[in-house]
């Protein structure tokens, strides 16, 4: 390749005309607590805040950099050994980036000459400086990891295509030939544990949220509930999977960041499980209404309780009893008419007899990072309905929709189309899931009805 230069000048530094400032990034929690925070780090004058946070708090590399001192010097521990830290300049994860891929191409000849490798690696950085050009998460994450810093790491079941002989090849490390591919979609067999099936895919998608990247699989071949197995016992349904699948996903921070991982659910709209999916997220954002009202109940109530014991003026021995404290009965039985749990309600009476003031009752929020949400299954995946022309075609005409068992191809309901329709619609606007794909093998189309 020739590559002509559009913004650098030969000899000049990538950077002659883009100036850096020092800055500051924080992320904090709802209580104030610091979840992130790094001070002091380079980032283009040009760019905005939120763009040097998504450097710093996602992009920037954490450990295992080589550090050097103003001089460009390593950094030595009093033992003479290399220190190590993070990455803390913009230019760092430029120079990995296209260095990388500078390296890369001239190790398989892609350039005419070296100074069309250096002109390559220069528009670049500047591109890269001046947002001109921008590759995708896991790029940013992964890439150069083990060209510029040495960075590797135990083999973690990635395969690349050797170059020199053509053949499908198990990585032998981490970061010698990264994971640099945006999304994935996957496939999944009506199987639990073999290569392909249910177990093993919540394997492969952990493999590709580690590295920053997204994963969706349609889960239509997943039989549903009831269904029977060949054990002779009956499925626990697509449900019970997706769960698993979902919390797994929770427990993953893509790229080791705060980013979260990257998952998209999908199920056609004849499976015999596909109305509890389509209800899946507005159930559980109405646990979350509940666990956030009840919490605040049960709080002011149980402290209402303990306030009426030690606010009576009496005898002692009368202040527990809410036959002679007025105060106390009124504050129980506005706890039950709250419908307040008889055994908290007689365990903060039995508190307050021990001499306690007041208790500590945990309330929940409806922050989606609270422990309400961590709580509930359906928060990291996004869940779309995959619908086919006749389904359309029976929305219009009010007709009944066959749903059909994954192993014996039988009808398991007929619910009418509209109401289908009509629940997805519901859904969305509810908690804006599910999402609507279309079968695109059909090439006739019809126009939804209103309201959806």
């Amino acid at each position: 390749m020739k590559i002509d230069r559009r913004f650098t000048r030969s000899g000049e530094s990538p950077y002659a005309d883009i100036p850096f400032e020092h800055r500051s990034s924080r992320i904090v929690n709802p209580d104030g607590s610091t979840v992130f925070a790094l001070d002091d780090f380079a980032v283009p004058a040009q760019w905005s805040q939120v763009a040097g946070d998504i450097l710093a708090q996602k992009y920037f590399r954490r450990a295992g950099v080589p550090l050097v001192d103003e001089g460009g010097q390593p950094k030595l521990d009093p033992d003479g050994n290399q220190v190590y830290g993070g990455e803390t300049d913009a230019r760092q994860v430029f120079h990995r980036l296209a260095g990388c891929w500078r390296s890369w191409g001239e190790q398989h000849g892609y350039f005419d000459t070296p100074d069309d490798a250096q002109a390559f690696y220069d528009e670049l950085c500047y591109m890269l400086a001046a947002q001109i050009a921008s590759p995708n998460s896991p790029q940013w994450f992964n890439t150069g990891l083990y060209w510029a810093y040495g960075i590797s790491g135990p083999a973690q079941g990635h395969y690349f295509v050797d170059p020199d002989t053509g053949e499908l090849t198990q990585s032998r490390n981490a970061y010698e030939h990264p994971q640099p591919h945006a999304c994935f979609i996957q496939s999944v067999s009506d199987d639990l544990v073999n290569p392909g099936g249910i177990m093993d895919l919540w394997t492969r998608e952990a493999r590709i949220f580690k590295y920053g990247s997204g994963t969706g699989t349609n889960f239509s071949a997943l039989r549903g509930e009831n269904e029977k197995l060949s054990g002779g016992g009956r499925s626990s349904g697509l449900m019970s999977f997706l769960r698993i699948g979902d919390r797994a996903a929770g427990a993953i921070k893509s790229g080791g960041t705060t980013r979260r991982a990257a998952k998209m659910v999908c199920l056609d709209i004849d499976h015999p499980d596909v109305e509890a999916f389509i209800s899946w997220k507005v159930v559980e954002e109405q646990k979350v209404a509940a666990l956030v009202a009840g919490s605040r109940q049960c709080n002011l109530h149980l402290n209402r309780i303990m306030q009426a014991v030690h606010g009576f003026e009496g005898d002692d021995g009368e202040r527990h009893d809410p036959r002679t404290n007025a105060a106390l009965a009124r504050a129980v039985r506005d706890a039950v008419a709250a419908q307040i749990p008889a055994t908290y309600i007689q365990r903060v009476a039995d508190f307050a007899r021990q001499g306690y003031t007041s208790i500590e009752f945990p309330e929940f929020n409806t922050d989606f990072n609270s422990d309400s949400y961590l709580t509930v299954s359906g928060q990291n995946s996004n869940n779309s309905v995959r619908l086919s022309n006749d389904f359309i075609r029976r929305v219009l005409d009010d007709g009944e929709w066959a749903l059909s068992a994954r192993t014996t191809q039988q009808v398991t309901a007929r619910p009418r189309a509209r109401e289908l329709w009509q629940k997805i619609a519901y859904a969305a606007w509810a908690c804006a899931d599910p999402g609507l794909q279309f079968d695109t093998t059909i090439n006739e189309w019809h126009t939804c009805p209103a309201g959806g």
